[in-house]
């Protein structure tokens, strides 16, 4: 049996625009100049205090906890106006679907995102039923940190040597690395292919039809 464990956010949903607009909310509203759209999305991946700590840049003065919970106020503000929800990159649905028909495969998710969070978009989306695993900031450090991955292998009983992480951030990778499992990058996220290359995936894909091919080639090798 093969794992495949799926980053959320810039590798199944295009979420930057919510994720823009509810930091500079967060920024906002301490009266603070929110950072450059690039510089944000940086640290998607990262749980809620590790990215703003992240952005602190050693300031012991950040208010890093409240400009966490002034994020989580303007995210759920948004998905509760009805107006928002975070779209899918195309190809996802039809890939996810491919590999949950497998009978040699179990999906997972391993995301920043709280479980509340992540449940109700990937409900939205119809592909809740597809994944056997999904762990979150709520059950493991941050990102790059392998607890999430590792928890995910022993719930689907699936050794590292047969599992894959699928994400758009150098985290994803250095987590999938760490946990001794391999790591696929995609280009369409928010990190530049170069670096995913360098933080040690196996290979970089720039659309998810080359997703279940590349699959494949790895387990075949």
């Amino acid at each position: 049996m093969k794992l495949i464990i799926f980053d959320c956010d810039g590798t199944l949903l295009d979420s930057q625009h919510m994720i823009c607009t509810a930091m500079t909310h967060a920024y906002q509203a301490h009266a603070l100049p929110p950072p450059e759209r690039e510089v944000m999305l940086s640290v998607v991946g990262l749980s809620l205090t590790e990215a703003f700590t992240n952005l602190a840049k050693d300031d012991a003065s950040f208010p890093v906890a409240s400009l966490a919970e002034q994020y989580r106020l303007a995210f759920h503000a948004m998905r509760q106006s009805g107006e928002h929800m975070e779209p899918l990159y195309p190809g996802a649905a039809d890939t996810v679907g491919k590999l949950a028909r497998r009978d040699d495969v179990v999906l997972g998710i391993a995301t920043g995102k709280s479980q509340r969070g992540v449940r109700l978009v990937l409900t939205h989306h119809d592909l809740i039923d597809h994944f056997s695993t999904i762990k979150t900031a709520d059950d493991a450090p941050s990102k790059p940190h392998p607890g999430m991955v590792i928890a995910a292998m022993h719930e689907a009983g699936v050794e590292a040597t047969d599992t894959v992480v699928v994400g758009d951030t150098v985290y994803d990778i250095a987590m999938a690395r760490a946990a001794g499992a391999s790591a696929v990058g995609v280009a369409w996220g928010y990190h530049r292919k170069e670096k995913l290359a360098e933080a040690g995936a196996l290979v970089v894909i720039d659309n998810y039809q080359a997703l279940v091919p590349m699959l494949d080639s790895i387990w075949s090798s």
